[in-house]
């Protein structure tokens, strides 16, 4: 069954994009339904061409899409689908975007440069986009560049859980990578009843990419667990560095937390031959063999989707799901 149905009136259709199409078969599994099938393929000189295979007429059409490398072709398929399924006539279209593109590039350092997190929500609305989720937005302003409703979800209860599953959370301090997640550390510590919380205070060159210096700890690591946190991880560079300043300032173990496993080269070496004892992330993109080690856990997010994608499809309240965080 390609769609869902509620009292006969309403249908509910999902669509993959190409570039992850197997987290997209785990939250239709979860609904119950199969991925409506689609005509997709690129021309020789690189155009995207992507069409729905069924009539999507008066439908409650969600796109999937996880925005990995190489992810401008990725944005250009999903607005590409997106106009199709306007045209098409769906009656609603939302954007299912696990890991948002260009979240980073959400606000102007300098003169001169561009907001492109703005960008892409400005191309999602003209493409077709009534409505956007996306799972742990690098900054929450986000939500206010879209001119609709726009579904933050949380990987935070998911994470928790199998943090309390695997250590003694009495033993953890919660850690921040930087200043900037200290609000991200101080939910963790509520979530696992209230711990202690520390962070890095680094420093991050602006004109280049994913180049930081960890300068200090601020808060006791000393013979602590510390549980690191952050909502990605690029290069691994920069969590790793904040790792070794635990261990230097007394830590004994360091587990490292984050909900998209971005993993660009050469991340998947650093962080394989770190002294950090677990690297948790989830499945919002894809974890390539390639991308793979034993210290690594990926945990699975299409059961928080595939909730949240029945919710606004049944008219139903998605509040419970963001656990009231912003």
């Amino acid at each position: 069954m390609s769609t869902l149905q509620v009292a006969g009136q309403k249908s509910l259709v999902l669509l993959s994009g190409r570039a992850y199409p197997a987290l997209a078969d785990e939250i239709a599994a979860q609904l119950g339904i199969t991925i409506t099938p689609t005509t997709a393929r690129d021309f020789a000189n690189g155009e995207t061409f992507i069409k729905p295979d069924e009539s999507v007429r008066g439908t409650d059409a969600f796109v999937v899409q996880s925005f990995t490398t190489p992810i401008n072709q990725w944005v250009m398929e999903t607005l590409v689908l997106l106009d199709a399924l306007k045209r098409a006539s769906a009656k609603r279209i939302t954007v299912v975007a696990p890991f948002y593109p260009y979240a980073r590039q959400d606000k102007k350092h300098r003169g001169r440069e561009p907001i492109s997190a703005r960008l892409i929500a400005d191309l999602f609305e003209t493409a077709g986009a009534d409505r956007i989720m996306a799972i742990d937005l690098h900054t929450a302003q986000i939500q206010g560049f879209f001119n609709g409703p726009v579904d933050h979800l949380f990987a935070l209860p998911l994470l928790a859980d199998h943090v309390r599953s695997k250590y003694p959370v009495g033993d953890l301090v919660v850690v921040s990578p930087d200043t900037g997640r200290v609000r991200m550390a101080e939910q963790w510590a509520d979530e696992l009843g209230g711990r202690e919380i520390a962070f890095v205070h680094k420093t991050r060159d602006i004109d280049t990419a994913n180049a930081v210096v960890a300068n200090r700890v601020v808060g006791d690591v000393e013979g602590k667990v510390c549980l690191l946190i952050d909502d990605m991880i690029d290069t691994g560079g920069s969590i790793t560095k904040a790792a070794n300043l635990l261990f230097q300032n007394g830590a004994t173990e360091v587990v490292i937390a984050a909900t998209h496993g971005i993993f660009s080269a050469p991340a998947t070496d650093v962080l394989k031959n770190s002294r950090v004892s677990e690297v948790i992330v989830t499945n919002t993109l894809p974890i390539t063999p390639d991308k793979q080690f034993d210290k690594l856990t990926v945990l699975s997010v299409a059961p928080l989707l595939a909730t949240a994608v029945k919710a606004v499809f049944e008219d139903d309240s998605v509040t419970s799901l963001f656990a009231g965080r912003s």
